[in-house]
């Protein structure tokens, strides 16, 4: 039976439709926004010795290029992570409740954050297919001076030059950067939310208005953040390493870069990937709440486990 405050049922195709829809606006709005600050961390990991810190990259590029150079590959950015947030949080609530239901109700709960981890990473992996392809063209665009300046040029050059290859051979260090990243965005927002909850907010998230819940979401959103740009730096620096150089492989490249060349540019991704996951968050749980989408509260224990556990009166 559909609850008459909810406009579908929770697990329904219309469910997964606004989901997914969720997800397109909430990663296609957020990393279009941060397209400068992208760029100079971009350059920054692929020719420090020009780049040499975040306030130096813009400057530099400003001069070089003017203000509108700050936005060259917004094009491929809102494509390309659209088409990823429609399959990360759709899926992610796809294989969310599958897997639930696999494990059963107790199982579920007290396998929580496994299950967290396992829904994020098998979303993620149909994610980046669905990236890679705009992810090398904005990389070439922001990286590769005089390469290419918008999408409509980029595409067909990196087609003409090495065929499909071009589009998907950052994909598996795509995954290495986006899966650990979203297993740690997802599993740490859900538990973040359950402990904001139990310790930090004064009463039930029954009690709470929306607009309540949302702020509790967007700081959830940002701790998750922090920790998702520390996971996956490493790997984001090899990416945009990848798609600048024709011939390397990632072992190649991981090799030269080193340790210390690997955590280039962190500081900026930790300022980006915060307030990027805190908005993405809050933009998604704001469509669920505009749509009237069903919206489970943080996980409990359920009375047969507490009975087993002798947690009942």
């Amino acid at each position: 039976m559909q609850n008459a405050e909810y406009s579908c049922e929770y697990g329904s195709l219309k469910f997964y439709a606004l989901c997914g829809v969720g997800g397109v606006l909430s990663c296609g709005l957020t990393h279009t926004a941060v397209v400068p600050l992208d760029l100079v961390k971009c350059r920054m990991q692929v020719d420090p010795q020009k780049y040499k810190s975040i306030f130096n990259g813009f400057s530099v590029t400003i001069k070089e290029d003017g203000f509108r150079g700050l936005a060259k590959g917004w094009a491929p950015t809102f494509i390309g992570y659209s088409m990823q947030g429609l399959c990360k949080f759709g899926f992610y609530e796809v294989f969310k409740i599958l897997y639930g239901n696999m494990l059963g109700e107790e199982n579920a709960y007290l396998w929580r954050t496994s299950l967290y981890l396992a829904a994020s990473a098998s979303a993620e992996f149909f994610a980046d297919i669905a990236l890679a392809p705009m992810e090398a063209a904005k990389v070439r665009i922001q990286t590769q001076p005089g390469y290419a300046n918008t999408l409509r040029q980029a595409v067909p050059k990196m087609f003409g030059e090495e065929g499909i290859w071009a589009f998907y051979k950052g994909v598996a260090p795509l995954w290495m950067r986006q899966i650990p990243y979203t297993m740690m965005k997802f599993a740490c927002f859900e538990r973040t939310v359950e402990a904001l909850y139990k310790y930090v907010v004064p009463k039930p998230r029954s009690e709470c208005t929306k607009g309540e819940q949302l702020i509790v979401t967007f700081i959830a959103g940002y701790i998750a953040g922090v920790f998702c740009a520390i996971v996956s730096h490493p790997a984001d620096s090899v990416v945009s390493v990848l798609n600048k150089e024709k011939g390397s492989s990632a072992s190649q490249v991981l090799k030269r870069l080193g340790f210390r060349g690997v955590w280039k540019g962190l500081f900026a991704r930790i300022i980006m990937i915060g307030t990027l996951t805190a908005l993405q968050w809050f933009i998604y749980d704001s469509v669920k709440v505009y749509f009237r989408l069903p919206r489970p509260p943080p996980p409990e224990m359920p009375e047969s486990l507490k009975k087993k556990l002798g947690l009942t009166q």
